[in-house]
């Protein structure tokens, strides 16, 4: 029938009486089966659920015990469509107007700074809607997964045990900085890429492996790591489809893959190296060749010079620019100049425009914070929504780049934002660390909050009191976890230094009241942000790695543990998902591929 049309009572005629004995019995039948469901959930008791023993280790004995919130949790929901977004009239009020913590912005364009008062105007507008548009290609290409950082899994995983498989490592190595810092393996944030390339784009790829090119299907782990190497392995077996790719530069953020499946990788150095000073390099996925590089100690528009690129970029796949927010202080705008011609197996970037935007904030004019973002952004239509190193979150104009609001955030945020929609309404999630010294040199106020993404204002917040370590901060190191579809209501979070100067605590928190759900509680803290997936019925779950060198799955809901496995090494790194498979890897030397069951 269709939508909206009546229909006429007249149009079926009466059941037959045979057709109603029939249809009683069928409703008696469904009543029956009904009221054995009832009494069979009314008489589960999780806590006699099996937990599961994993092949690289038993369950964590050190391990305390869930802690669950007194109140009841609320019911888990059932799934229900998004909401259409309101209109987004982002405005500052009172409390978060800019000139309250910010003293000055600049702009450059092709490398001509702009003058006092004159204005600037995009010359093709930014625009970024839905998540779930962000990217053409299956996979995690981005940290947290896209535009609005909402998480590292992609696909369901076919569950029934509910715990850990199969699993292979591969192993990395380490790489000596020129000032004799030491970096291993992967480290914070992380997070490897995961991409199913299509057939036709792996024909071109001369770089690939001859049996992974011709493969009927590939989904392929990038991961650019701390010792200098981006390596390239299959999901499910861990096997090299590429020969790793030596860079010379520490990588310890996350880096990105171009969402319109083209065969681009975005990465930014995390430290300079004895080859030269940290940046910025765009590489060709077709032969692994560099197409282009910017940034370093010769960035002469920075305020801070410290050339570091620990933020994951995005990709505007309608314009053409990418956007990259720097720990110097400068958000990058450049339009790429893009040409990608498949049949004839070539790529190239060329880019045409460079806009460089900059700040200098209340706190940092008198040098007692830093400039910079860490963080990785979230653009929400036309604006970029940035947490720095300096106590602020600003909501910047993308079409003007003259801010919006700008929120208090106390200290240097490590922790990316995510962005959720409550009736159309966007709310970010997040919190920040503990630096010793410009708090305090003992224990501090660690708040975790919701924002309204339209005006800035706090909706709630929640203080955790955290310990620090000079160079090794407390608080929230990791980023937000947002919970979907039967975790709807959650959002979750690991505390580091809390309540232990060396313990953590994985948070599960309502969203609508900030109040614990549930709590897990482990001896050594993590920095590690946590992982939803969900199964092939819609049961929500938690990955969790820690620097105790555990793999945790936890029910998303309740915060029973299902399993936990010891992979040997110290978890700093986030874990990614696809489908079955998790890949992680830690600071001693190895990426694990881990199965769930």
């Amino acid at each position: 029938m269709p939508k909206g049309k009546k229909r006429n009572t007249n149009d079926n005629p009466a059941p037959s009486t045979g057709k109603l004995i029939a249809q009683g019995a069928v409703l008696i039948a469904l009543c029956v089966l009904l009221l054995f469901v009832v009494y069979q959930h009314a008489t589960y008791d999780p806590a006699e659920g099996p937990v599961a023993e994993s092949p690289g280790g038993l369950i964590d004995p050190d391990a305390p015990e869930v802690s669950v919130a007194p109140a009841t949790p609320s019911p888990t929901p059932e799934p229900t469509p998004v909401p259409t977004p309101e209109p987004f009239e982002p405005h500052a009020v009172d409390s978060t107007q800019p000139s309250n913590y910010i003293e000055y912005t600049n702009i450059q364009v092709d490398g001509t700074t702009l003058a006092e008062g004159e204005e600037y105007e995009d010359d093709t507008g930014i625009y970024m809607g839905d998540p779930e548009e962000y990217a053409q290609i299956p996979g995690v290409v981005t940290f947290r997964g896209d535009n609005l950082r909402s998480g590292a899994a992609y696909g369901t995983a076919n569950m029934s045990s509910k715990g850990f498989g199969n699993y292979w490592t591969h192993t990395t190595g380490s790489l000596f900085a020129p000032d004799g810092n030491y970096w291993s393996g992967n480290g914070w944030t992380g997070q490897p890429l995961i991409a199913e390339w299509p057939l036709e784009t792996r024909q071109i790829m001369t770089s690939m492996h001859d049996w992974a090119r011709e493969q009927e299907t590939l989904v392929e782990v990038v991961y650019p790591s701390m010792d200098g190497y981006v390596y390239f392995l299959e999901l499910e077996t861990g096997k090299e489809t590429r020969d790793p790719l030596y860079m010379g530069y520490t990588f310890k953020g996350t880096g990105t893959l171009d969402p319109r499946g083209y065969p681009l990788l975005y990465i930014g150095s995390g430290y300079n190296s004895t080859l030269g000073s940290s940046h910025v390099f765009i590489i060709s996925l077709i032969d692994n060749t560099v197409l282009y590089e910017f940034g370093g100690s010769d960035e002469t528009f920075a305020l801070r010079s410290w050339p570091m690129y620990d933020a994951a970029p995005l990709i505007d796949s309608d314009t053409d620019k990418l956007i990259w927010a720097g720990e110097n202080g400068i958000l990058y705008i450049i339009t790429l100049g893009t040409e990608y011609d498949e049949e004839a197996g070539t790529i190239s970037v060329n880019p045409t425009r460079t806009v460089k935007w900059r700040y200098m904030s209340t706190r940092n004019s008198i040098g007692s914070y830093w400039l910079g973002f860490e963080a990785s952004p979230i653009i929400w239509q036309g604006y970029i929504f940035l947490a720095d190193n300096g106590g602020n979150l600003m909501c910047l104009d993308l079409d003007t780049l003259e801010l919006v609001w700008v929120q208090d955030i106390l200290d240097d945020s490590n922790c990316t934002p995510v962005l959720d929609f409550e009736d159309g309404h966007p709310y970010l999630y997040l919190s920040t660390s503990f630096h010793l010294g410009w708090c305090s040199w003992t224990t501090a106020t660690i708040p975790v909050w919701k924002i309204d993404a339209e005006t800035g204002e706090i909706v709630w917040q929640h203080d955790y009191t955290c310990y620090s370590a000079d160079g090794l901060s407390g608080g929230a190191q990791s980023s937000m976890a947002l919970g979907t579809g039967s975790l709807d209501n959650l959002v979750y979070l690991s505390m580091a230094r809390y309540p232990t100067g060396e313990g953590g605590t994985l948070l599960a928190l309502d969203k609508e009241t900030g109040e614990e759900v549930w709590t897990k509680n482990t001896q050594v803290y993590s920095w590690s942000t946590p992982t939803c997936v969900y199964d092939q019925d819609g049961n929500g779950y938690v990955i969790y790695c820690t620097l105790g060198q555990y793999m945790y799955l936890f029910d998303g809901q309740t915060g029973e543990q299902y399993a936990a496995m010891n992979c040997g090494g110290k978890f700093e790194a986030s874990p990614a998902v696809f489908n079955n498979w998790i890949v992680v890897g830690h600071r001693n030397g190895a990426i694990w591929g881990v199965e769930l069951t």
